[in-house]
């Protein structure tokens, strides 16, 4: 029986934001005072919890809230009034649901209890329910029974205990729950009536799944009522669910609530967001009824990191697209986040490119740690390790590091750790928030497998870490539309040390992120990378400041492209760091690389900063194939010298190798030096000479030589001495002067004039 459904009984009071007169602020009766203009309460519009709700603060020893709409009592009729309650500040008060008790309108029904029972606000932000049932009868269940004379009622709470403190109140509920006192009515079943115990050490699996079988047959939802129902085995409910009680489970068994996936409902079953989420996620990786985990809007507060393999427990690889959607994780500062940090003894041979043998202490060196030590480069991380045979397995080679010498390898931790798996394909992140609170890294992907994709997230104050890739598990990654905050923007840009993700496989797409503050945005190894629509932006307030790589591409041939992106205060780095043997002997060198349609911004910085360097870990490299077009380059409060360069710290670029390179169409302001090429240079011959000079070195980028011309055209007639018209050809000698910048125009007579010529640093071909 439901009066509502079945007599169209109003039973649920005015929302508080339709008018805080319907609300007042004693006993609810006509012509009592209201909330309405009231100075310590005030409608909230938007809390994330309540959406509107009403914030007050307790200023006498009872405060009270009843609803001056007159709410029906009827014999037969039980109601529950609920109010879900939160504590913002200050003193931390009780909450009951109270009530005004009426014979009719005007008359108080004395005698009889008006309050339900107590609950105390414990912490700042958690959201309790306060609930009473009020009725005629004199039931057990029953918190407020007014017998036949009550006909009406003012319902509401009462603040309690300690003043001073603010709390926020969502709306009121009333609703008729008389079905919970006729047994053959009830909409649910509950589990304890087919012989489940719940107290926490009886196996409560069988009468669950009996609870469920009969609650699929008659179309009702399975009720875990007060208790802790331990279920020892892999349990599926394919019911609706309602928990009153807590469920625990070994952690290698598996509960499925295939209606209505989502965290908060497994929050509400395991008592807690954060083992909520992880046997959430050890369901979504072994049922195929859902493809999407979707954590409702909730937060989720993260104590220690979260092994995401450790949570599924069963498997080691997993293959099938999955999706976690919808959530914030909220990182709570304590020891479990401090880095593990070990140094140790290793041998490295550019044979074994990617193996230190001779490990010592290698049992307690942790998997997925950074590597650092003379002559490694940048992002290198342990892959996998053998203990029995001393051997780390790295993600890439070490560019210079002697035979054996200390290594000190360090562990970051993870909001989401992946890295347990094997191989893990597939898997989506979508509309996440990680707030990482300085304390953590954000993600650590699989050492294997591919297509890992954030969409839509936020990874916010990372310590170390934003993404981080220890294998091949980055193979054809997506991040887009994706925010990265730092925690390290009051630090000077060569001071910071966290960076946003990076690469070791193929075919990534970085598209349309925003990025602040890190000291670089990605590192990346493989090829076939696409960088689209991104800002990332790393000044700082020094002036004359350094400014350190936005992007560094690792290896030289990269068949990439780099277009549309906002580069600001940072630069493009292109090194050969991750190779074993970076002298130049037979493999690719620099290029094949499209960098176009970008705008380059840089503030207060020395005059020697580059837009684009080149960093050659060996000798003998060049550029074959490199694209630089239709870019916009803008040097703010001071000019730079150019924007191109070659950092020489290990090695110079061969000039004389330099081919297909394109440098045109680009923007320069605020640069004292604007290059191209090929480039389209002037030379005025004042003078009659049979040799004329000309000097385009300074347009040609990257100090190139002048290799060659691919046209020579006169501006006007040449001409004699005397001004007699020349009508002969000259030849022409390239490389010329000590720089071999110059092209020498050699004539049969001396003769002067204007000629316009396109001179290449590079050989097409």
């Amino acid at each position: 029986m439901n009066k509502v459904i079945t007599d169209g009984i109003v039973l649920m009071p005015a929302p508080f934001e339709a008018g805080l007169s319907q609300w007042s602020r004693t006993d609810g009766t006509p012509g009592s005072p209201t909330y309405q203009g009231f100075a310590d309460a005030a409608l909230v519009p938007a809390d994330q919890d309540f959406g509107s709700c009403l914030e007050m603060q307790k200023n006498s020893v009872t405060m009270s809230l009843r609803y001056k709409g007159d709410t029906p009592i009827l014999p037969g009729c039980y109601l529950r009034v609920t109010a879900k309650v939160k504590a913002m500040s200050g003193n931390l008060p009780l909450v009951r649901i109270a009530a005004w008790a009426g014979v009719n309108a005007s008359t108080h029904l004395t005698g009889v209890v008006e309050v339900g029972p107590l609950v105390a606000l414990t912490a700042y932000g958690r959201v309790e329910t306060v609930s009473a049932i009020i009725g005629i009868g004199f039931r057990q269940g029953v918190d407020m029974s007014w017998g036949t004379t009550a006909t009406l009622g003012h319902f509401g709470i009462d603040l309690t205990g300690p003043t001073g403190g603010v709390v926020r109140v969502d709306d009121i509920v009333i609703e008729d729950v008389t079905e919970a006192f006729l047994r053959t009515m009830m909409d649910w079943v509950d589990v304890r009536d087919y012989g489940a115990k719940g107290d926490g050490v009886t196996d409560d699996s069988a009468a669950v799944e009996a609870a469920d079988a009969d609650a699929l047959a008659t179309g009702r939802t399975v009720l875990f009522s007060k208790g802790t129902f331990l279920l020892a085995n892999d349990v599926q409910i394919d019911s609706d669910c309602r928990f009153e009680g807590t469920v625990t489970m070994p952690v290698d068994k598996r509960l499925a609530l295939t209606r209505g996936f989502n965290l908060p409902l497994y929050a509400e079953a395991f008592g807690s967001e954060e083992l909520g989420f992880k046997k959430a996620f050890q369901a979504l990786l072994n049922f195929a009824d859902h493809d999407a985990l979707d954590l409702g809007g909730r937060r989720v507060e993260v104590t220690a990191p979260i092994d995401m393999q450790a949570a599924v427990n069963n498997k080691a690889t997993f293959n099938t697209r999955r999706v976690i959607r919808n959530g914030q994780f909220n990182v709570v500062a304590g020891a479990a986040w401090t880095p593990t940090v070990v140094t140790s003894q290793g041998t490295y041979s550019a044979a074994s490119a990617t193996t230190l043998s001779a490990v010592a202490n290698i049992a307690n060196v942790p998997v997925g740690a950074l590597v650092t030590g003379a002559g490694v480069g940048r992002e290198v991380y342990v892959t996998a390790k053998n203990v029995g045979n001393g051997t780390l397995t790295l993600s890439q080679p070490l560019y210079g590091a002697p035979g054996t010498q200390s290594y000190t390898f360090t562990r970051f931790k993870y909001v989401l750790d992946f890295s347990g798996f094997a191989q893990l394909e597939k898997m989506i992140l979508d509309d996440i928030d990680i707030q990482c609170n300085g304390q953590a890294s954000g993600v650590m992907l699989a050492p294997s497998g591919g297509i890992f994709q954030m969409r839509d997230c936020f990874i916010t104050a990372p310590k170390d870490r934003g993404i981080t890739s220890s294998g091949t598990g980055c193979q054809g990654m997506l991040i887009d539309r994706c925010q990265f905050l730092s925690n390290e923007s009051p630090l000077r840009s060569q001071d910071r040390q966290s960076i946003v993700f990076n690469v070791n496989a193929n075919d990534v797409k970085i598209r349309e992120n925003r990025v602040v503050h890190f000291r670089h945005f990605g590192v990346l190894a493989g090829t076939g990378h696409l960088v689209v629509g991104n800002h990332w932006f790393q000044g700082d307030n020094e002036t004359q400041g350094l400014r350190l790589a936005g992007l560094v591409l690792a290896t030289t041939n990269h068949r990439s492209t780099i277009t549309g992106n906002y580069v600001d205060n940072s630069f493009i780095e292109l090194t050969n760091e991750y190779e074993a043997t970076p002298a130049f002997i037979n493999q690719f060198s620099f290029g094949g690389l499209t960098i176009t349609g970008n705008t380059f911004t840089c503030t207060d910085v020395a005059p020697w900063f580059r837009f684009i360097s080149i960093k050659p870990y060996g000798a003998g490299h060049f550029i074959q194939g490199l694209n630089v077009s239709g870019n916009v380059f803008r040097s703010m409060s001071g000019s730079i010298d150019r924007v191109e360069g070659i950092d020489t710290t290990f090695a110079d670029l061969d000039r004389s190798r330099m081919r297909n390179v394109l440098f045109a169409g680009n923007t320069f302001n605020g640069v004292t030096q604007a290059v191209e090429n090929p480039v389209l240079h002037a030379h005025d011959q004042a003078t009659a000479a049979t040799v004329w000079v000309a000097q385009p070195g300074a347009f040609l980028p990257f100090s190139g030589w002048a290799r060659n011309v691919e046209s020579i055209c006169a501006e006007g007639a040449i001409t004699g001495p005397v001004g007699e018209i020349r009508g002969e050809m000259p030849y022409l000698q390239f490389e010329q002067g000590a720089g071999k910048d110059e092209v020498r125009v050699v004539w049969p007579q001396a003769s002067k004039g204007r000629l316009l010529m396109r001179v290449r640093m590079d050989n097409p071909l």
